[in-house]
């Protein structure tokens, strides 16, 4: 099979028809990603709320929405019956948002789906109780680099993988986001989650989570910037993820990439977004296989910020509209990721074993 042709061939989900997009909140994200990405693809937003008018009136103002609403009722009053709900607010928020939508609506979660697996299950049981057709924006697994790996990967090429690493060492301004601030729980949570999502999508759930989570003595007025996480899925596979969100050196140094390794090939997909966030620098995919004299460029456009975002965005939409009988990122599914999540901060919590005696 071409390899180069899968990959070029390897785009998100989009709908033949889009739906209009009714957005909740008005935030940094929306700003950076959602907005952007609706815009790129095409998809409507119809209307926007949050309880801050006058950046609502902002963001409406810059990407032409025609509507601003400072009330859920008044958003959910205005929306047409086929709209879909974008919840991109704060995960403390949803179980106060997500009552307040119509019954059976589509709607896509902002990540994660609360801040813990209580919250989480409470999420999940809304949603089920209201019949509401929900997705969670785990958007990496769209990035137009990680579609372009998948593809690699389902052509043979790489043999069967045995090994996956997340490694990230860079600087996170999390001055960005002030709810942040008091956040009980930081990096894997807000941050490293969608690397925890991304290893289940390639894998499927863990055996077990043995897991690290630390403070940095650089931002000591944050919860942990810093975590590793390693993964269980038998003798022989490796699989984990090294994130230092908290390292303000020299550029030079910094990294965030995924690489996979197969009997017969690698790739290493380069995450920009994290370098100099939030400009980030362009994504990328290298990859090799038996015979290669080394390593190549895969044919990659486009970048995790905000092209993954259509992704999400559109894999809702095909389902709802039945062009797709899979959501892969449901909240059935997310519920897992939140598994995970709260498997690594228990394995955090509990340490690890002592050294044993001489005797």
């Amino acid at each position: 099979m071409d390899v180069v042709k899968a990959m070029r061939g390897a785009v998100a989900p989009k709908p033949r028809i889009a739906r209009p997009i009714v957005l909740v909140g008005a935030g940094g994200i929306a700003h950076d990603a959602h907005l952007p990405a609706y815009k790129k693809a095409g998809f409507e937003v119809v209307a926007i709320v949050d309880r801050d008018r006058a950046k609502s009136e902002a963001l409406a103002e810059k990407f032409g929405i025609p509507f601003v609403a400072t009330t859920i009722a008044e958003a959910v009053a205005y929306a047409p019956k086929d709209a879909v709900f974008d919840c991109a607010v704060p995960a403390p928020a949803l179980t106060s948002v997500l009552p307040q939508l119509p019954e059976g609506a589509a709607v896509l979660l902002q990540k994660p789906m609360g801040e813990t697996l209580a919250e989480a299950t409470a999420i999940l049981n809304i949603c089920r109780n209201k019949g509401l057709v929900a997705a969670v924006n785990f958007q990496l697994r769209w990035a137009p680099n990680m579609l372009a790996a998948r593809a690699l990967a389902g052509t043979g090429a790489l043999g069967e993988l045995h090994d996956m690493e997340v490694s990230v060492s860079c600087h996170m301004p999390w001055e960005l986001w002030s709810f942040l601030k008091t956040a009980p729980r930081l990096e894997i949570l807000y941050h490293s989650i969608h690397y925890v999502d991304l290893v289940r999508a390639w894998f499927g759930n863990p055996r077990g989570v043995y897991a690290k989570t630390m403070r940095s003595p650089r931002t000591p007025d944050l919860a942990a910037t810093k975590s590793v996480m390693t993964f269980d899925y038998g003798d022989d596979k490796r699989v984990f993820i090294a994130a230092n969100h908290s390292h303000a050196f020299d550029p030079k140094m910094q990294r965030s990439f995924v690489q996979w390794e197969g009997m017969t090939g690698a790739m290493r997909a380069r995450m920009g977004v994290n370098l100099n966030y939030p400009i980030g620098l362009p994504d990328n995919l290298e990859y090799i296989v038996s015979g290669d004299s080394g390593w190549k460029d895969a044919p990659v456009s486009g970048n995790w910020f905000p092209d993954a975002f259509m992704g999400s965005m559109g894999s809702l939409q095909c389902y709802v509209q039945g062009e797709t009988t899979t959501l892969p990122t449901s909240v059935e599914d997310a519920i897992d990721t939140m598994r995970v999540v709260e498997a690594a901060y228990i394995s955090s919590e509990r340490g690890g074993v002592a050294m044993p005696p001489i005797d």
